[in-house]
């Protein structure tokens, strides 16, 4: 345990004599590291922690006939799901309108899908997060290795 404050001590001080551009760089790389890592998740439709979303209801457009697609395939794209890197940060966010539809199914919300129908209930299944997989540390060295 020692030896991990001795690490964390000694990435700190490289990270704080890096120049800010070259802060810059480094979380965005580390940004998109996040991202690769979150559209992985999605695509293998499993949470963070490793457990697998709930599945879709039963219903009629899962007949036999019809189109099939994973839930969120277009939400993991580059299009949708958006990096930012500042010298002191770095997020992975949802873009646009996208947010809304991203919220409730992240933190399993009730919304009307048209006006006419009453509120649906959806289950809690967590898009954006950290797991056991992703190392920042292992990140930051391979960005500090380069230089």
């Amino acid at each position: 345990m020692d030896n991990l404050h001795k690490v964390d001590d000694w990435l700190a001080a490289l990270l704080a004599n890096l120049e800010p551009a070259a802060r810059k760089r480094m979380m965005r790389e580390l940004a998109q590291e996040l991202r690769r890592n979150q559209q992985n998740n999605i695509r293998l439709q499993r949470n963070p922690d490793g457990t697998a979303y709930e599945p879709r209801r039963v219903t009629a457009r899962t007949k036999k006939g019809r189109i099939k697609r994973q839930m969120f395939a277009k939400l993991r794209t580059a299009k949708y799901l958006k990096t930012a890197a500042s010298a002191d940060s770095a997020s992975v966010q949802f873009a646009g309108q996208v947010q809304r539809i991203a919220r409730v199914h992240h933190y399993g919300l009730r919304e009307k899908v048209n006006n006419s129908m009453k509120s649906i209930n959806y289950p809690k299944r967590n898009l954006l997060g950290f797991n056991s997989e992703f190392e920042v540390e292992a990140v930051l060295l391979s960005f500090l290795l380069k230089q």
